[in-house]
């Protein structure tokens, strides 16, 4: 039932020539940044400790041909071109900078690309029609074209933020001039190295200060600055660093991982808002299972997630578990069908992961479950749901305690059981939105961490309960449902609710039967052909 998606393997395929190339410059700083790295940290194998303390230096600086690195103009988005273009011929300098010059150099699609200019921003307002600037530590400008935003800052804001700051803790380096400068002074305040790399299209250079390349090479997540130092300054980048390892298949630094642990409880000094962005970013874009694989290890999950933390700890779950569960295969499902540039409705994960609740709270009959989703996706008829769950002839997927042994249940059977699995996925849904609920509930998991965080908003919790609302509709009603397979991403994106509906029965349908595509298409078509 799963459409294509972008699969990211766990190690960097780039090859560069060892090599240097004729027109690659490489300059050797002679600043040093006199921090101390004076933590003793457990290796990543578990095995004895590492003790690092002196002098952080930086390495090499690189200036590399973009076509060396397979990066052409062509892969840039047309309207971030609009936005370079316009910029350059006013005699600007522009770059395109951080995570999209990383995922050119991967030759994966950007979810989104950042300029950097040397323009002030006002006078970026000036470029362009319809454009604001927002944010207050850190001011960028928002350019608005062909129904598009893209992010505009300057090198003369980072400058006056933090240039004086710099320059305490270095010296000028040997053989650069002042945009030299510039571009390595905003590549040292971000946050890991394989986002510090800045791309002139129009000299087709791959400016890395900071030693991002490298880290490609070797498939390695790793602070710029001192992992500590680099958290306390800003505590998202905990969540930045889980994310981006999720989704590229990468592995997270020594340092960088011992911080991240160390430091986990301070991401609630974020605004629940930002908890909720960051969170729908490592679920909604394609890597929703690693990324809770990794939020588990790292104990990020016991504070965000507290439901499913109690879960994993409930079933024997450990910190480095390779195995599977069916928490783990619903998102793996839903991951088949997204990616970065291809993202789903954050209602949808929600509903993942309360439908997951209430199944491990109570387990069900599997032809409850198949009959609960196709009643979803059709709005809620639940007698041509249970006459299509009565065609499947598959064994369910016996490795979940969720699912229970099949029954023989009758059509009213199954018509009580799919109506009372509605009910108590809508009341999980408002569990998973109460702090005095989670807070309670996880006192009956005695292993698992204490925590009553909710950032799920109201509205997201409305959206939610509409997916499932339908269900408790009278068991002949008929109902509009989505016709044919294809998803339609822009109105899934958006939160169109048949598109919601008919993504969530696909995910459910594919993780307690997992049929072969063709059997499960032919299922599925026969149930639109019959459901009109």
């Amino acid at each position: 039932m799963a459409v294509p998606a972008f699969k990211f393997v766990r190690h960097s395929t780039l090859h560069l020539r060892s090599t240097p190339f004729q027109y690659v410059h490489k300059v050797v700083p002679k600043y040093v940044v006199a921090v101390k790295v004076a933590e003793t940290f457990t290796n990543e194998n578990g095995g004895g400790s590492v003790h690092e303390e002196g002098i952080k230096k930086f390495p090499e600086w690189k200036r590399i041909g973009s076509k060396e690195l397979g990066i052409h103009n062509s892969s840039i988005g047309v309207t971030t071109k609009k936005v370079l273009n316009g910029l350059k011929k006013r005699g600007y300098d522009v770059y395109l900078v951080g995570g999209c010059v990383r995922d050119l150099v991967l030759k994966k699609t950007p979810k989104d690309f950042d300029i950097i200019t040397s323009a002030e921003l006002k006078e970026v307002m000036k470029v362009f029609s319809w454009c604001e600037i927002v944010g207050k530590r850190f001011p960028i400008c928002h350019v608005h074209m062909d129904d598009t935003i893209i992010e505009v800052s300057s090198f003369n804001t980072a400058r006056r933020k933090k240039g004086v700051e710099i320059s305490h803790h270095t010296e000028t380096p040997n053989g650069c001039d002042e945009k030299d400068l510039l571009r390595w002074i905003n590549c040292l305040n971000r946050d890991f190295t394989i986002n510090g790399l800045m791309l002139d299209p129009y000299a087709r250079i791959v400016y890395d200060y900071m030693g991002g390349i490298e880290d490609i090479r070797k498939a390695k997540v790793r602070t710029i600055n001192p992992a500590d130092i680099s958290f306390r300054e800003d505590c998202a980048r905990i969540l930045r660093a889980i994310r981006i390892a999720a989704r590229l298949g990468f592995n997270i630094s020594k340092e960088t991982a011992h911080f991240i642990k160390n430091l986990s409880c301070s991401i609630l000094r974020l605004d629940k808002s930002r908890l909720l962005m960051e969170i729908n970013y490592m679920l909604a874009y394609g890597s929703g299972e690693a990324s809770l694989r990794l939020l588990w290890k790292y104990g990020l999950l016991d504070i965000l997630l507290p439901f499913q933390a109690a879960y994993f700890a409930h079933h024997g779950f450990r910190r480095r578990d390779k195995r599977t569960n069916m928490l783990l295969s619903l998102f793996s499902n839903l991951d088949k069908l997204f990616a970065p540039n291809r993202p789903c409705h954050s209602s949808l994960w929600f509903g993942i992961l309360a439908l997951h609740k209430a199944l491990s709270d109570r387990p069900r009959d599997p032809l409850v479950v198949a009959a609960f989703s196709l009643a979803v996706h059709n709005g809620g008829n639940l007698l041509e749901a249970v006459k299509i769950a009565g065609m499947i002839n598959k064994p369910h997927d016996m490795r979940f305690p969720e699912l229970l042994d099949p029954s023989d249940m009758d059509a009213e059977a199954l018509v009580t059981g799919v109506n009372d699995l509605a009910e108590s996925v809508r009341g999980t849904l408002l569990q998973m939105t109460d702090e005095h609920f989670v807070s309670q509930a996880m006192a009956d998991y005695p292993q698992a961490p204490r925590s009553d965080l909710v950032f799920i908003p109201l509205g997201l919790y409305v959206k939610a309960f509409s997916i499932f609302e339908c269900v408790k509709r009278s068991a002949g009603k008929k109902s509009l449902s989505k016709q044919g397979m294809k998803i339609d991403y822009e109105a899934l994106a958006t939160g169109n609710i048949q598109e919601i509906r008919h993504v969530f029965a696909r995910i459910v349908f594919d993780t307690v039967f997992p049929l072969h595509q063709d059997q499960d298409q032919a299922l599925m078509s026969s149930r639109v052909s019959q459901g009109g």
